[in-house]
């Protein structure tokens, strides 16, 4: 079978591997745009905030042994009667299988001055434009960042920890408006405001304008911020162009079934660009989640096998911020009357002078919703209630700020051993406590070599001090194994 992947992004890559790590008689072809290896996308502002190096976002190369990786190789149009993809070179790839895993591509607002783009305006996307943002600010002094959406608080952050004064313009009257409500948006903004970063919320820009000097955005208050760049965080927007020529069925994204087939049962689509039951995903555990299924299809694996959306978790990846938002705490409290046939509870608690803020929506004994911002031990504890909608504790409290009234935290987020074998420990890669125990006794010993093992850690990087902490606790209880 000659299967063709466009598109070598994480979803893109993952696939690869999940394909290469098959029994089969395949030969599979890797087309990605870029002129690079793939990377982790979600670690880009790490890099930005100079945590890291470029090597420590790249993925694990998958070229051999079936696996042709085509780097700077842009497809241009799909022909569906011949089954073959055209590149921009020219050059035909005949395919049985085609996989379309092109992603998204970073909005850029309609305003005036940025057609086009002027040098020191650069989106936060991609490697490249990380590259570009980068270079920029090397003897800058002061950035804007237009978005304060997840992608846009991540790079200032990661802008106001090289040194620069940033500030955040928001056109909604408070931060992640889509994962917090408005108590928690406040909370962040002070503690983005003790870490560099200020904030003009529920403000539209109208206008830029860029020399040599500088840049200025124009806002609708008629007070204009200068700067020395601007980094554009507005959303971003399916890559459906090859799909819609192509004739396949687009709406948002490019439309799938549970087995991620489009419109041609002969392609398949993954990641960013692909619809599945009328949403789009934009994050690397669905489609990630989305590649194994396809492998599984094409490898003639699980004859079940079909995609299953999972409870979304969201965590903000900035160096002085703990937050964890999921589920559907972000929308106006409830009356505590029934909704969807149950009653619903709303527990608050915030403060602000400490960071801290957390608010839980329970519904007939499950967790629905939550948002944890600021140190929470219990935050272990309640991603894995959310994610398993297991019963909450009748000591509510134990969640909403970490420990039962007047006791300690005991808390799977802090013990390891209180977490069940069972309990999701690297939602990006769907890692149980059990697998990673499992791994361990095998040999794996170091974080390193469970993420080898297991891929846990190799997503956002959220969970590596959970994985650490579960090496720890095996090592301490079994010294002799450990060594």
């Amino acid at each position: 079978m000659k299967v063709v992947i466009v598109g070598y992004g994480m979803a893109g890559a993952r696939l690869a591997a999940e394909l290469h790590a098959r029994d089969g008689d395949r030969k599979v072809t890797v087309l990605g745009a870029e002129p690079h290896r793939a990377y982790n996308r979600i670690m880009l502002s790490t890099l930005l905030a100079g945590k890291i190096d470029e090597p420590d976002v790249e993925l694990a190369e998958v070229a051999g042994q079936g696996v042709d990786v085509r780097t700077g190789a842009a497809v241009t149009a799909i022909d569906r009667a011949a089954r073959e993809v055209c590149t921009a070179d020219g050059e035909r790839i005949g395919y049985d299988h085609l996989v379309l895993a092109t992603g998204s591509r970073a909005l850029v607002p309609p305003l005036p001055g940025l057609d086009p783009l002027p040098e020191r305006v650069v989106p936060f996307r991609t490697l490249d434009d990380c590259r570009r943002i980068l270079a920029a600010a090397r003897g800058a002094r002061s950035a804007l960042v237009l978005g304060g959406g997840l992608l846009g608080l991540e790079a200032a952050r990661g802008l106001a920890a090289r040194g620069l004064a940033v500030t955040v313009v928001h056109p909604v009257g408070h931060l992640m408006e889509r994962q917090l409500d408005r108590s928690a948006g406040a909370v962040l903004a002070g503690t983005l405001a003790g870490l560099g970063v200020e904030t003009r919320l529920g403000v539209l820009a109208t206008g830029v304008a860029a020399d040599a000097d500088g840049v200025r955005l124009d806002l609708a208050d008629g007070d204009p911020l200068a700067a020395d760049l601007l980094v554009l965080s507005c959303g971003v927007r399916p890559d459906t162009a090859l799909a819609a020529a192509a004739g396949l069925a687009v709406e948002r994204g490019v439309v799938v079934d549970d087995r991620m087939r489009t419109s041609d049962p002969r392609i398949s689509a993954i990641g960013d660009c692909a619809q599945h039951g009328g949403t789009l995903t934009g994050l690397v555990a669905p489609a990630w989640a989305q590649a194994r299924v396809v492998a599984e299809v094409l490898a003639g694996g699980d004859p079940l096998a079909r995609y299953r959306p999972r409870p979304v978790v969201t965590r903000l990846k900035a160096a002085g911020i703990d937050l964890a938002a999921m589920g559907d705490a972000a929308e106006a409290p409830a009356d505590g009357g029934p909704v969807d046939g149950g009653p619903v509870e709303e527990l608050t608690f915030a403060d602000p002078a400490r960071g801290t803020y957390a608010r839980l929506r329970i519904r007939d004994e499950r967790l629905t919703g939550a948002i944890l911002l600021g140190d929470n031990p219990a935050v272990g504890t309640v991603v894995q209630l959310f994610d398993r909608g297991a019963p909450v504790p009748t000591d509510r409290r134990s969640l909403l700020l970490g420990r039962a009234y007047g006791a300690a935290p005991a808390s799977p987020a802090t013990s390891p051993a209180l977490m069940p074998d069972a309990a999701t420990v690297c939602q990006c890669n769907d890692v149980s406590k059990g697998a990673l125990v499992a791994c361990w006794r095998s040999g794996a010993r170091t974080v390193p070599q469970l993420a080898a093992e297991t891929r846990a850690t190799t997503g956002c990087g959220g969970c590596r001090d959970a994985v650490a902490g579960i090496a720890g606790w095996l090592a301490e209880a079994d010294p002799v194994a450990a060594r």
